[in-house]
């Protein structure tokens, strides 16, 4: 099970790389950093959560979810706002050099 999950991580990353560097898109390493940490967390809930389950601990499931899932879609969230917000900036900034203004 492990080999197939990190078979599909690795072609999803693979796939992740590639779309970045078609589309010129420059990812800071604190920004891999933070979607890794926040993958892996959410890997870790998932994992937890299933077990939980499959013991019969729905409580025990549901703290997970909470405890793992939120801060793990907070760093996902992160991961995918930070580039975004750069290069919204950068090309606002860049259309504004653009606007001459003659009096």
């Amino acid at each position: 099970m492990l080999f197939i999950l990190g078979l599909v991580v690795g072609a999803a990353l693979l796939g992740l790389v590639l779309w970045l560097q078609r589309k010129e898109i420059a990812v800071r390493w604190y920004e891999w950093l933070v979607g890794a940490l926040g993958f892996m967390m959410l890997v870790w809930t998932v994992n937890d959560y299933f077990g939980s389950t499959a013991e019969h601990n729905e409580t025990a499931a549901h703290i997970f979810l909470w405890l793992l899932g939120t801060p793990a879609i907070i760093l996902l969230g992160l991961a995918v706002f930070l580039p975004w917000l750069r290069l919204s900036r950068s090309a606002k900034a860049a259309a504004g050099k653009g606007d001459v203004k003659s009096h």
